[in-house]
């Protein structure tokens, strides 16, 4: 992907440490930026999302994991459905503060690249828009998105297409798909972000336990 110089037009790519990732998106909550950053580029990750996942899921009381949910975008276009049950994680603690109030049951500030706290399938669904991405959650997480959602539970993600095989999340959903971890019900390359010129692949998979 580098031939679409993606750094320069999305400077947070360029990063490639927990913490300096941490400290830029703390800086990039300050007055609201990146919530305007999200509408003056076109992001349509969250509402992309959103739109697949209730052509599969129609029972609005579920609780729903939303993984690198930073200021609640997902789970505002999700509401716009009727879905109302979301527990928000992600590495920054200002774009967690920027959530609207009541909009999630619970928010933590979690590094998903480590094991998440929660039990074994207390989730009925899980989100995960935006954080596959450069300097970002790696493939392992996966397993852990799996290990807290319940049997026939959903999980919709998107993956950043220019680190999918540079960070290998091919390899990593080859093998979940080989060892019947869950089942495919789509894949496709999405716009994401189309002012940058910047595409993700959205994968959404029903959980086989």
């Amino acid at each position: 992907m580098a031939q679409k110089d993606v750094g320069n037009k999305v400077p947070i790519y360029k990063l490639k440490k927990t913490d300096e990732v941490m400290k830029y998106y703390d800086e990039w909550g300050e007055d609201n930026k990146y919530d305007q950053d999200m509408v003056d580029w076109n992001y349509t990750g969250p509402k992309e999302t959103s739109e697949i996942f209730v052509k599969y899921q129609t029972d609005k009381e579920i609780k729903i994991y939303d993984a690198g949910c930073g200021t609640g975008l997902v789970g505002v276009e999700l509401k716009k459905y009727g879905f109302s049950n979301f527990h928000g994680a992600d590495l920054s603690q200002k774009l967690l503060d920027l959530v609207p109030e009541d909009l999630y049951q619970k928010l933590d500030k979690v590094d998903l690249n480590k094991e998440i706290n929660e039990k074994d399938n207390s989730f009925d669904a899980l989100m995960c828009v935006g954080t596959f991405t450069f300097g970002h959650v790696k493939p392992p997480a996966l397993d852990e998105f799996i290990r807290i959602t319940k049997n026939k539970g959903l999980i919709c993600f998107t993956i950043n297409e220019g680190i999918h095989e540079e960070y290998g999340f091919d390899k990593k959903i080859d093998q979940l798909n080989k060892e019947n971890k869950w089942k495919e019900l789509e894949f496709f390359k999405s716009n994401y972000i189309a002012s940058k010129d910047v595409n993700a692949w959205l994968g959404l998979y029903e959980v086989n336990k």
